[in-house]
């Protein structure tokens, strides 16, 4: 089987088959990854470049360990090291990697819509890790990839997405991968931080209180407070914020049922989620970090058109 689209742009581009595509070669390929040889010959050949023009930590490293786990030839660029810092423009960085005869772009950008702006410039296939507030789609997948794990089932299931939804790309491909596949979303957080008609838009319910959104979810994936997206002034403090939207292991022991915790990263410890919920028995953050290499391959493997998995 393959995906119906030749580039991962971002979810809303997905059909529900492609997504459960996706998760259960995903599930396949977390399998390889317990064995003592994690390596398999699936992308040999294939040369992939990692064009990343905004920081990053677990994606970047994410991308680069499902390449070689999948014997990918890799190329990695930072703009801040390139030519790009003497003004060079995006396409033509990308045209000069592509005369070195590259097949996959994937590319993390500080400015919504660049991928989908390649996309119809360069013939390669393009994978997005994150385009300014816009998606980020290998995100959602590793999210639905961990609660289906962690749950059973993505259908059904009430996911709360707490914090900064505004600026969030992670939550805006949750809620369009979430919908998708069945699931009940509600967002939470303080009404500065949560777009106007998002109920309308997004299909999705809006809280205000936290309490309240956590006794009524099965999973929360808490996002971060993005300082660096913001322009203005939109709550007094972190201190304010934390005391009104942080979880911490009283409030949770307060109800009356468990429920999963997430957390994309990076974790504001003491923010918007205290150490003893982040590393108690009910979060799942490393979790998501483990899967998402085995989505990446994933989705690196079905974009490749390549027919076998690696065995």
């Amino acid at each position: 089987m393959q995906l119906s689209t030749r580039h991962l742009l971002g979810i809303k581009d997905l059909n529900p088959e492609d997504i459960s595509l996706i998760l259960s070669t995903a599930a396949q390929f977390k399998e390889v990854l317990q064995r003592p040889v994690k390596k398999v010959p699936s992308l040999r050949e294939v040369t992939i470049v990692n064009l990343f023009y905004e920081n990053s930590t677990r994606t970047r490293f994410s991308f680069e360990l499902a390449e070689k786990r999948l014997s990918a030839d890799t190329l990695n660029f930072a703009a801040s090291t390139s030519s790009a810092a003497k003004g060079e423009t995006l396409l033509d960085t990308v045209n000069n990697i592509l005369s070195m005869k590259v097949d996959m772009v994937v590319m993390r950008h500080s400015a919504s819509g660049a991928p989908h702006f390649l996309s119809q410039h360069i013939p390669a296939a393009i994978i997005n890790a994150g385009d300014g507030i816009n998606e980020h789609p290998t995100q959602a997948l590793l999210d639905a990839f961990s609660i289906q794990e962690k749950t059973g089932s993505l259908k059904g299931r009430k996911v709360a997405i707490i914090g900064d939804i505004m600026h969030s790309r992670v939550a805006q491909s949750n809620i369009f991968l979430l919908n998708k596949m069945g699931a009940e979303v509600t967002v939470c957080g303080p009404p500065t931080l949560i777009p106007k008609y998002i109920a309308q838009a997004l299909g999705v319910n809006v809280s205000y209180n936290l309490k309240e959104t956590l006794s009524w979810c099965d999973v929360a994936n808490v996002l971060r407070i993005q300082l660096e997206r913001q322009n203005q002034v939109l709550f007094s403090s972190l201190r304010e914020y934390s005391l009104a939207y942080g979880i911490n292991r009283r409030l949770l022991d307060s109800l009356q049922k468990e429920i999963v915790i997430m957390h994309p990263g990076p974790i504001n410890r003491g923010v918007e989620l205290d150490s003893d919920v982040a590393d108690s028995g009910q979060s799942i953050i490393l979790q998501q970090v483990e899967n998402g290499v085995a989505v990446r391959m994933a989705v690196l493997y079905l974009l490749s058109g390549r027919k076998t998995a690696g065995n």
